[in-house]
């Protein structure tokens, strides 16, 4: 499927922190697992993506899947036009990124594993537990083998001394905890998703290990509630830098996650991180 949109760039997508099983391949194309899928993304010019899927997958998964209904274009030109310098510019070059509409659990154990790791690393710990727990798989289109992100149920299921050994740290007890949890129906992943944003942060902040930070990330990320707004090391940066902690994300209402999106993937850039 060949996608026209000046506001879908893959690259800044998978560089945004909000996904890690979005890798590359080549310099333009992007491997993605997701929902037990393998697909690859090429960005072949600018504005235009292939997604390498069939019209059906593509329609009941990958057009959800990047939230391609929504005009994030409004946004852009609603932050370009303002008078907040700092945000011009993230907003300017941070145009292609989208929210997307990821599995709320592979959210959830993700972001709980997150914590004070960079993203290789959190990158290599979730493919761990996936190859351990999940289930192997291969892409007919590409020969690529991959594997699922694992159940609730499989993990609620897993040895506390097995995922330690997959240097997972104090994080792993967590991972079991949450698993458990939602596993017995004690959070209810899509009724939060139906829900607000507070609530599911109240909610969530019930789980062992899951701060503010974890639960604003879990929300916006996998709950695609919008106007959540984690801070993170480096919006903390750009709120304390820019800002002088006086910032008011309430402004941006119904879009301030994506606000904080465009902050998180420009100061990273100005800083040359790309951990």
């Amino acid at each position: 499927m060949r996608i026209i949109n000046k506001h879908f760039n893959i690259k800044q997508i998978a560089d945004s922190g909000q996904c890690f099983r979005m890798n590359p391949v080549t310099e333009k194309r992007y491997g993605l697992t997701a929902f037990g899928r393998y697909i690859e993304l090429e960005q072949v010019e600018e504005d235009i993506v292939e997604i390498y899927c069939g019209e059906d997958d593509y329609r009941r998964i990958w057009k959800d899947y990047f939230d391609l209904d929504y005009d994030y274009g409004l946004i852009v030109d609603r932050l370009c036009g303002g008078s907040d310098e700092f945000l011009k510019a993230a907003a300017a070059f941070g145009s292609g990124i989208r929210i997307l509409r990821q599995d709320p659990f592979e959210t959830l154990i993700s972001f709980i594993i997150s914590q004070n790791k960079n993203i290789p690393a959190i990158k290599a710990c979730i493919e761990r537990i996936c190859r351990a727990y999940g289930e192997q798989k291969k892409d007919d289109a590409s020969g690529k083998v991959y594997y699922t992100f694992p159940s609730c149920e499989r993990l609620a299921g897993a040895r506390l001394e097995d995922l330690r050994a997959m240097k997972l740290g104090y994080r792993d007890e967590y991972v079991i905890a949450a698993s458990r949890a939602v596993a017995a129906g004690d959070i209810d992943l899509d009724k939060l998703k139906a829900g607000s944003h507070e609530e599911a942060v109240k909610e969530l902040k019930k789980i062992k290990g899951i701060g503010s930070k974890v639960a604003n990330c879990i929300s916006l990320f996998g709950l695609h509630h919008i106007d959540a707004f984690p801070v993170d090391v480096w919006v903390k940066r750009v709120l304390s830098e820019y800002y002088r902690d006086g910032f008011d994300a309430g402004i941006y209402g119904g879009y301030a996650g994506i606000v904080q999106q465009y902050m998180f993937y420009y100061i990273r850039h100005i800083h040359g991180r790309q951990t």
